[in-house]
């Protein structure tokens, strides 16, 4: 192609470059929130929400586990919003002084329930049953960065079962990643949160739930990230997650309504 031609093409490209539309497009605000992966589904709605009654605003989501999310906080990572499955997570940002004072509030709750594959023949039916041999691997979130990990921790703990079923963990980097493995039967059981139970229906079923008092409460707390810049933005989408509409998504999707209250 002569050298003219390709000039040509890139002055065009330049040109399209400066269009009113792509001016606009760069000037774009961006809103960051890191949440936990099992509040996916119900951030990605009320995230769409926002966004509408905000033009020129959007909302980047970074979903993964907890405990990794706050190390990438720790880390200068640039988050606005914060909201994680479990209390000890945000908490520690908070003693570290990442987050703002009195920006945190406990807004849903969680199940934690026993899953198999749906077609799973003969299911065993409760915890005691994962002893058998029919149960080879087992598959919960690492406790250390998980909190659906830590909680199913607790429960078999409280069940006399962890070090009976150790050799039988498959430790998985967030709770989603232990719902594909039962799902695709890569694994013959597997715990994670009622509300990430929901979504794959067809594909596993509910063995049991965590009796009751066999782990600490599932609370998902939210709160303001310290060094944000989009200080009015983040309490925006804040108040949105905590008003009736935010918490009528959260009830579709599963989850125990909390009332809101500062910590």
């Amino acid at each position: 192609m002569p050298l003219r031609k390709i000039s040509s093409g890139i002055l065009i490209l330049w040109l399209m470059g400066m269009a009113p539309g792509n001016v606009h497009a760069a000037s774009v605000e961006e809103l960051t929130v890191s949440a936990a992966i099992s509040l996916k589904n119900a951030f990605e709605e009320i995230g769409r929400i926002f966004e509408n009654r905000h033009p020129g605003v959007k909302v980047f989501f970074n979903f993964g586990a907890s405990g990794d999310l706050a190390r990438q906080i720790e880390a200068g990572a640039p988050v606005d919003v914060f909201a994680s499955a479990g209390l000890k997570e945000l908490d520690e940002l908070d003693s570290r002084g990442l987050i703002r004072p009195r920006s945190k509030i406990n807004f849903a709750g969680n199940s934690l329930v026993l899953i198999a594959p749906q077609n799973t023949i003969e299911p065993w039916k409760s915890f005691q049953d994962l002893q058998g041999g029919r149960v080879k691997k087992i598959a919960i979130g690492n406790p250390k960065t998980v909190p659906a990990g830590r909680y199913a921790q607790e429960v078999l703990k409280s069940l006399n079962l962890w070090e009976v079923l150790r050799d039988k963990f498959v430790l998985a980097e967030n709770v989603r990643q232990v719902l594909d493995y039962v799902a695709r039967g890569e694994v013959e059981a597997g715990l994670v949160y009622a509300t990430d139970a929901r979504t794959r229906g067809k594909e596993i079923k509910v063995v049991a739930t965590a009796p009751e008092g066999s782990h600490q409460p599932i609370l998902y707390p939210i709160g303001m990230v310290q060094g944000t810049k989009k200080e009015a933005l983040a309490a925006q989408f804040i108040a949105l997650v905590l008003s009736d509409e935010g918490r009528d998504i959260l009830r579709r999707q599963g989850f125990k309504i909390l009332q809101a209250k500062t910590r």
